[in-house]
């Protein structure tokens, strides 16, 4: 997925669609809570081994916090990635709303044609009351 490059923090190795970048939107989403592996991994539908390994290399690299009970959360001092999950959710609006994208019906020319037919038997039937009105 392509990354908006004014928002994406230049110091941060993250690329949307990835399991790193999906753990650290959802930490990020809300820094009052913290979660165990096990909950990350039901909550993103991932494996458990996953999360725990991704998250240990997020806590190694310093993108989130982990408390001695074993559980991680979003860092409050970062606010390059306090920022990153509003950047991932505009790049997918933007990709998820693209005209291609939308089904939209294909609009009933006939229905204009009668419209237009009829607008412009009334154009014809008020030019003629018209034109009476000055021959008088």
């Amino acid at each position: 997925m392509p990354i908006h490059h004014e928002s994406h923090p230049e110091d941060v190795d993250l690329k949307p669609g990835t399991t790193k970048s999906e753990i650290v939107v959802f930490l990020y989403q809300d820094l009052d809570y913290a979660y165990t592996p096990s909950e990350i991994a039901e909550e993103l539908d991932i494996p458990k081994g996953t999360a725990t390994t991704t998250l240990r290399r997020l806590h190694k690299c310093g993108y989130v916090g982990r408390m001695k009970e074993g559980y991680y959360h979003g860092l409050n001092n970062r606010e390059d990635l306090r920022r990153y999950p509003q950047s991932v959710a505009e790049t997918e609006a933007l990709f998820t709303t693209h005209p291609d994208n939308v089904d939209t019906p294909e609009p009933d020319l006939t229905r204009e044609a009668d419209e237009d037919a009829t607008d412009d038997g009334a154009l014809e039937a008020e030019l003629d009351e018209l034109e009476d009105e000055f021959d008088v």
